[in-house]
């Protein structure tokens, strides 16, 4: 069964990512050795990314030391408005502030709390990861909100809500023994719910090529709207994603979502990317939904214009914003991956 209904948490409700936010958080590039050959598009490209953003919330940014926040403010200064950035010096081993940052959520009377799960650098691949692990506490503790401790290893691009009880995951990445060997389905199911305040789960299957974190969702389907989910599917049969893509197709279309069934829209891949030999984990899923916009990884592929026209329905209240990802995706991530948002407070 790929969808499992269960009590859900009635005092804790993450907003879905459409839901106002106070603010979105980014932990600055900086470790070359994750975007080999790549670097130097890097910065730009967040750099684009961070001042569409302050056209419509706050951006908060997590920078190594006061040297580091004098180069990203020479960066960003030309482009946003320096009251819409607030910089904290929170070091971090690596960028991707999706996974080893706190997701808030809204706990019981409607307040912010900061889920602080275990990060282990998805599996232990990438040593070392002891800054990235401990700067969920203090991100919780920079802005003075409620840290709710885990010891259970969760990224958030492993997961994903549409704020009324439902969530998507993946059984790759959740079920993979080098997260939690210790506990199996039921046991994580419970941790999700207890977390999230969820009571329906949607369980996908494998991901893409390339994808170092062992099938993130983020890469994957996405809920754009309560009942409407948005799902990558590749066309040509002798790409290796087609058969997993065509999979969470299917098992999509059969999802019911309290007893009724889901309206699945198809975005494309686009053309194979590389670095090197490299296959990339290039992903129109990976797009980031902010306040009025919605940024867009786009690869310099046929597929781009389709996948804008497509997001584009998704959301017509809000401008949909390319960002060219080809340099991002190099260290195997795009802008969902560096992009974590706080939630607006009712």
């Amino acid at each position: 069964m790929e969808t499992t209904r269960n009590p859900a948490n009635p005092h804790r409700r993450m907003p879905p990512e459409w839901a106002p936010h106070t603010a979105t958080w980014l932990s600055w590039p900086h470790n070359r050795d994750t975007w080999p050959g790549c670097f130097d598009g890097v910065e730009p490209a967040m750099a684009q990314a961070a001042a569409a953003l302050a056209e419509t919330e706050l951006v908060y940014v997590n920078v190594l030391d006061a040297e580091h926040e004098a180069h990203v403010r020479r960066l960003l200064g030309p482009l946003a408005p320096p009251e819409r950035i607030r910089y904290f010096r929170i070091p971090t081993n690596d960028a991707w502030v999706r996974d080893h940052g706190p997701i808030f959520v809204l706990d019981e009377g409607g307040s912010l709390a900061a889920l602080d799960f275990d990060y282990n650098a998805w599996g232990g691949k990438y040593p070392p990861f002891d800054l990235d692990r401990t700067a969920g506490a203090r991100m919780a503790e920079a802005i003075g909100v409620p840290r709710v401790a885990y010891d259970v290893v969760l990224e958030g691009g492993s997961i994903d809500v549409n704020g009324a009880g439902a969530l998507l995951t993946t059984e790759q990445c959740l079920l993979n023994p080098n997260r939690n060997p210790h506990l199996g389905k039921a046991e994580i199911e419970a941790v999700l719910r207890d977390a999230f305040g969820v009571d329906e789960i949607v369980w996908l299957g494998d991901g893409i090529v390339g994808d170092d974190t062992d099938g993130h969702i983020d890469d994957l389907a996405r809920f754009v709207a309560e009942r409407k989910v948005v799902t990558v599917v590749e066309a040509n049969e002798a790409d290796p994603n087609h058969a997993p893509l065509a999979a969470n197709l299917e098992r999509l279309r059969a999802v019911t979502i309290g007893g009724r069934p889901i309206d699945v829209v198809e975005l494309p891949m686009p053309e194979p990317l590389y670095n090197g030999d490299e296959r990339l984990p290039a992903s129109y899923a990976n797009f980031y939904i902010a306040n009025d916009q919605v940024l867009l990884p786009v690869f310099a592929s046929p597929q781009d214009d389709v996948a804008r026209e497509v997001l584009a329905g998704c959301f017509p209240g809000r401008r949909i914003v390319p960002i060219d990802c080809r340099a991002l995706v190099g260290g195997l991530g795009a802008l969902h991956c560096l992009t974590q948002q706080v939630p607006a407070v009712p």
